[in-house]
């Protein structure tokens, strides 16, 4: 009997579950853009809550890399930045959630690093076009173990922080979020009907910034965990 692909299919992708000898499948990599005030200010923008709406990237499931592992710097750039992130795990459908199922649909809490291209992604602002060669690429989606929340409940504050090479270059609270968690899952169901394994990288506090091959990048979110990465 023949087989039913033309080519072998890529498997699935699927993150650790603390003190869970199962995994979580991922389904899609939903990106949040500035969610920081701070952030949002030194990327030359402001960010008013009453009168604007959250927007979005999308990184596709070969972004997915392990925390504590090796990246190569990838090709086409020479201006490649980290991001320290909280990511929230979804594991329930929904569509045009209220608030509360918004809350519910959350399984749990990850760290993650946003890796950008960030010569890419300006040369994209430039002319007006879409950010995917500058955020979407092989292993610029790093993430740790997913910790249940039902071990942290629900978490409305904590120090996120990153670190290069042991020098702090990212702090602050997950509170100063503009948007919380169950705010975003919400915004979110009004344009895609969400799916178990869906994951929102929640976006980055200030102090974004380049590095370069040899440097060790350090960061974590109190109460989620630590995550880790080389440049090479």
């Amino acid at each position: 009997m023949p087989d039913s692909y033309l080519f072998t299919p890529r498997p699935v992708t699927a993150l650790t579950i603390r003190g869970d000898e199962r995994q979580f499948p991922v389904n899609r990599i939903f990106c949040v853009g500035r969610s920081y005030q701070a952030h949002a200010a030194e990327m030359g923008d402001k960010i008013d809550k009453t009168t604007q709406e959250p927007f979005y990237f999308i990184k596709d499931l070969n972004a997915i890399q392990a925390s504590g592992t090796d990246l190569p710097y990838p090709p086409g750039t020479e201006d490649l930045h980290y991001e320290m992130e909280w990511v929230v795990a979804i594991d329930q459908p929904g569509f045009e959630v209220d608030e509360e199922r918004a809350e519910a649909m959350i399984y749990g809490y990850a760290c993650g690093l946003d890796m950008t291209r960030r010569d890419l992604q300006q040369k994209g602002k430039d002319k007006r076009r879409p950010w995917d060669l500058g955020k979407n690429f092989e292993g610029g989606a790093i993430i740790t173990d997913l910790v249940p929340k039902s071990v942290t409940g629900v978490l409305e504050r904590g120090r996120i922080e990153l670190r290069v090479n042991g020098e702090t270059k990212q702090t602050a609270d997950i509170s100063d979020l503009i948007w919380s968690p169950a705010e975003l899952v919400m915004h979110l169901s009004k344009y895609y009907h969400l799916q178990p394994g869906d994951l929102i990288y929640t976006g980055t506090p200030e102090g974004v910034g380049p590095v370069v091959k040899g440097d060790r990048i350090e960061g974590s979110v109190e109460a989620v965990g630590s995550i880790s990465l080389n440049i090479v």
